[in-house]
């Protein structure tokens, strides 16, 4: 058989920076149906079809493939977010845009909590890590704002409409955030779960009416 008329050989290797590519979203997938524990290096590695030396040239440890994969899962919070920013009617005034900018970012966070529970747990699961708040694109949407820097703006445009004194700015985004993620964690790993479970959305507007007035 000459060279021209034998098969193609299968790669048995990816082009520089494929295989890192492959692997992040293996394990994003892991996490996806199991949540960070279920992220496992070798685990990637054999969905990707490459043997386990071949990742450390990309990820060193699993905590290394856990990080890269929680900020593919904070990124896809932060377009949840944005989807319910963007469906904002338009011509609202500044007071209506700004409260509702509010409820935009709470809604996205509880639609994705109860839609993506594996990557929200991936998201915001144990971590010492504290740089959320700092500009990195892998945890920002579209707009280059991660989740916590989206609820920050929205907050601003409350200040900005004079809808919030200013006075009660600082630290509200902690304040709004722990009620909103405290209901998520208890409808999808907590007790509430089989109570309300079902009505979160509604339950979850209720708590942002709170949120909103508390402000």
């Amino acid at each position: 058989m000459t060279n021209a008329s034998r098969p193609p050989v299968a790669r048995s290797t990816y082009r520089h920076g494929d295989l890192r590519r492959v692997l992040l979203e293996a394990g994003i997938a892991l996490a996806r149906s199991g949540g960070p524990d279920a992220v496992v290096l070798r685990e990637a590695t054999r969905r990707a079809g490459v043997a386990p030396n071949a990742a450390y040239r990309h990820f060193a440890s699993r905590q290394a493939l856990l990080q890269a994969v929680r900020a593919a899962a904070l990124s896809a919070v932060a377009g949840a977010m944005e989807a319910e920013l963007a469906a904002l009617p338009g011509g609202l005034p500044p007071a209506d845009l700004a409260r509702a900018s509010v409820r935009a970012v709470g809604t996205g966070y509880l639609r994705f909590a109860q839609a993506e529970t594996g990557l929200f747990r991936t998201a915001f699961g144990p971590s010492d890590d504290l740089t959320e708040a700092t500009p990195d694109p892998a945890r920002a949407g579209h707009s280059g704002l991660n989740p916590f820097q989206l609820l920050g703006a929205a907050l601003d445009q409350m200040v900005e409409a004079g809808v919030m004194p200013p006075e009660r700015r600082p630290g509200a985004e902690f304040i709004a955030w722990s009620a909103v993620h405290g209901l998520a964690i208890l409808v999808v790993d907590g007790p509430l779960g089989p109570v309300i479970g079902p009505q979160m959305q509604q339950v979850g507007q209720r708590l942002l009416d709170m949120v909103e007035k508390g402000l």
